[in-house]
């Protein structure tokens, strides 16, 4: 697999990392947590983009199943 600048194999990755960092960022600004609702709310927004976005990616690398 090709992983030049611009091939979805290595935008895969970077959203995969852009997704892991904002799970991270979600998790420490859960219950307790010093970020407000509003940016909490944007934060799981962009991960559900992210994970939108990631599961096209994947869909278009993956061979389709033979009939």
């Amino acid at each position: 697999m090709e992983y030049n600048l611009h091939s979805p194999a290595r935008e895969l990755i970077e959203l995969r990392m852009a997704h892991a960092d904002l799970d991270l960022l979600i998790d420490a600004a859960g219950p307790g947590g010093t970020v407000d609702e509003l940016t909490l709310r944007r934060l799981k927004k962009r991960r559900l983009q992210l994970r939108d976005r990631m599961a096209c990616l994947e869909r278009l690398l993956e061979p389709p199943e033979p009939a």
